[in-house]
């Protein structure tokens, strides 16, 4: 018999029945939900996303210390604008003597307390004569706050902005004490207090503090533009404004909304270039800072205070920065859980002896949301064959994921073994939603660091009993081989592993090869599989071949799976056979990959066979020769009649499916050189005339 391209195909080699494995390499643990958080994992997490690690800059250095300069009161009046509830605060203030803003660095809660400070403290002139430092207001770092108490300079009438400590977690009787002394001098202070545990007391207890809402990033840029640009041609504010709402700009930043000592930073960056001192790739390089300096100052302040159990806030919401950049978008039950238990393995890394608890009514859900800058949404979880709805948490910009991802891991080395282990956890759970995240994950560090990454968290993977786990392997490997500089230590590494007498690294290396990305292409991933396939009794090698199959390049499939059936070996035809077989029985939503392939997506619930006939018409002529190969060789014949008709009456429920298959089967029965196989045309004739 000849193929569509006149060369012969071999005769029926012998005798033995070849059965379709049912199901994926999994047992159906990784297939059925996975193709939704491969994409959300790949939209939320990417290699390219994660630059490399920048020099320490000027962004989040703290403010001098010491009176208010003449300057930067001038800027406050001419750039402030009240926030909400600033009249009440002002008026609680002066009652008091004290005032606790409570809220996230980066909002304007300084500036909010200088504005109050500069409008109630002592003195005709806000500035000294000369212009060097103003007489009333005073700025103190966080260690001077409990020194202020026995200081003799607090001066009558003057207002102090100061920081709470971060190692502060019941200011309360500290606050208490600090406002009886400014009462007593006629003096005022306001105390910033960052979003957490100590901030949660104050507010609970309604004690000198307030809840602290920032304004509007559009308001505090364009004040900021204005300022700036006042004494210039009036068309540079208007380039300034409409280069501020351009998408690259906004792509670039990749936050939903700057915080407003962001948006002030940006007004400096868009008024440099509106005048010429900055170009457009300048300005769009400052942009894609943004989240990595968040990212940084996040993680330098996460490491005070360093003992237990002092730390453990810090160490919370640091892992539930890391575990919400993992799962970005996901359901918050599993955001929380993984953060949970990140937190344990950082706990126990940080002092061995402690074994840390978790608080059971302490914060309430979605508690500490504003400190990560996320919030929650609705959401939809895929298991296969239906979708549930669910609470989901997401980052307020699309840039933080890959920041906060690769701040923790190239930033703080010791940070790394605990995220690793965390990891290596994930990738055992057989839930989708769950390890296919963590791969990604994993393979997006594995690129960063190719050498520890190898040892940590790939090896330990591919070699582990857990078939989920050698699938996560195989999914970090493909997802570190998108960076050009690892993918050729990928492929070597699968090579090898081909050739090796370790059968699970064996799996993972035909695993790996299903994504198309580890070996440079899918054709040479292809030639990849046929090797393998000696090794192989088909079950994983034709899985790898069916998920390219689905990919982005089908026509390079099924080009080699019509060669491999004119192949002399065995294994080979098998492999062909096996996939063809493969093709008519699984679900398309099963065989996710890597890479997006939008023609498929409205077939996601349909037999690949069907939706590539749908998708791809062309495909129609090879897929019917393969199918008749199928059918008529006697080894195949029965496993294809089984499927075939299995096919058809799957069809049958769908219309759609039912038109396309009606236009497929002719080409089946008639195309070639040989007649249909009678049997299987008696059968596939009283399916349809049961239909």
């Amino acid at each position: 018999m000849s193929g569509p391209d006149g060369i012969d195909i071999p005769a029926d080699p012998g005798p033995r029945r070849l059965d379709i494995p049912r199901g994926g390499p999994l047992d159906g643990a990784g297939e059925a939900g996975g193709a939704r958080t491969a994409r959300e994992a790949r939209a939320h997490l990417r290699v390219t996303d994660c630059p490399p690690r920048p020099p320490d800059g000027d962004e989040h250095r703290p403010l001098p210390e010491g009176p208010v300069t003449r300057e930067e009161l001038a800027l406050l009046r001419r750039v402030y604008r009240p926030v909400p509830g600033y009249a009440g605060m002002r008026e609680r203030l002066r009652r008091s003597h004290l005032l606790a803003l409570c809220g996230e660095p980066g909002t304007g809660r300084a500036w909010t307390g200088l504005a109050l400070l500069a409008d109630l403290a002592d003195g005709d002139d806000p500035a000294e004569a000369d212009g060097q430092a103003g007489r009333d207001v005073v700025r103190l770092g966080p260690g001077a706050l409990s020194g202020l108490l026995t200081a003799p300079q607090t001066e009558r009438g003057h207002g102090y902005l100061l920081e709470l400590p971060a190692d502060e977690t019941d200011p309360g009787p500290l606050l208490d004490r600090l406002r009886a002394h400014f009462a007593e001098r006629a003096a005022f202070g306001v105390v910033v207090v960052p979003g957490g545990p100590a901030a949660d007391r104050l507010l609970g207890a309604r004690r000198h503090a307030v809840p602290y809402e920032p304004p509007a990033a559009a308001e505090v840029l364009d004040q900021h533009l204005s300022d700036l640009l006042a004494d210039k041609p009036a068309e540079l504010l208007d380039l300034a404004r409409a280069t501020a709402a351009r998408p690259d700009v906004a792509d670039a930043l990749g936050l939903d909304e700057p915080r407003p000592a962001e948006a002030a930073r940006l007004a400096r960056h868009l008024a440099a270039h509106a005048e010429g001192r900055l170009s457009g790739e300048g300005l769009l390089e400052r942009c894609r800072a943004f989240a990595p300096d968040q990212a940084r100052a996040w993680f330098d302040g996460a490491g005070r205070p360093g003992t237990l159990p002092a730390a453990l806030p810090a160490l919370r919401t640091a892992a539930l920065r890391i575990a919400l950049a993992v799962f970005d978008g996901s359901a918050h039950s599993l955001t929380a859980e993984a953060a949970e238990l990140l937190t344990w393995e950082l706990a126990v890394t940080l002092d061995p002896q402690y074994a840390p608890g978790r608080p059971l009514f302490a914060a309430r859900p979605g508690a500490g949301l504003a400190a990560v800058r996320a919030v929650c949404c609705d959401g939809v979880e895929d298991l296969g064959e239906a979708s549930v709805p669910v609470r989901a948490v997401r980052f307020q910009g699309r840039r933080l994921a890959s920041a906060v991802l690769c701040e923790a891991w190239d930033g703080h080395h010791n940070v790394r073994g605990p995220m690793a282990r965390w990891l290596r956890a994930l990738c055992d759970d057989p839930r989708p939603q769950v390890w296919v995240r963590a791969a990604v994950a994993a393979g997006v560090l594995c690129a960063r660091d190719y050498l520890y990454g190898f040892v940590e968290l790939l090896l330990p993977l591919a070699r582990a009993d857990s078939p989920v786990q050698r699938m996560a392997a195989a999914t970090a490997l493909a997802e570190a081989a998108r960076d050009d500089g690892v993918r050729p230590a990928v492929d070597g590494l699968l090579r090898g592993w081909a050739l090796g007498d370790d059968e699970r690294e064996r799996e993972t290396a035909a695993l790996a090869h299903g994504y198309g990305l580890a070996a440079g292409s899918v054709q040479a991933s292809l030639e990849e599989l046929a090797r393998l396939a000696y090794a192989d009794d088909g079950r994983i090698t034709s899985y790898s071949v069916l998920r390219l199959l689905a990919g982005t390049e089908p026509e390079a499939a099924l080009a080699a799976l019509t060669h491999w059936l004119h192949d002399t070996r065995r294994p080979r035809r098998d492999l062909a056979l096996l996939t063809v077989l493969r093709a008519v029985t699984t679900r398309t939503s099963h065989l996710w990959g890597l890479c997006e392939v939008p023609e498929l997506e409205p077939y996601a619930a349909w037999p690949l066979a069907t939706a590539l006939l749908a998708a791809r018409p062309g495909s129609a002529p090879q897929l019917a020769e393969l199918l008749r190969v199928a059918l008529t060789w006697a080894r195949s014949a029965a496993a294809a009649e089984d499927a075939l008709v299995g096919w058809i009456r799957r069809a049958a429920r769908d219309d759609r499916q039912l038109a396309v298959l009606y236009g497929f089967l002719p080409r089946l029965a008639h195309d070639g050189d040989e007649p249909l196989d009678v049997r299987a045309a008696t059968r596939i004739r009283e399916v349809l005339e049961a239909l």
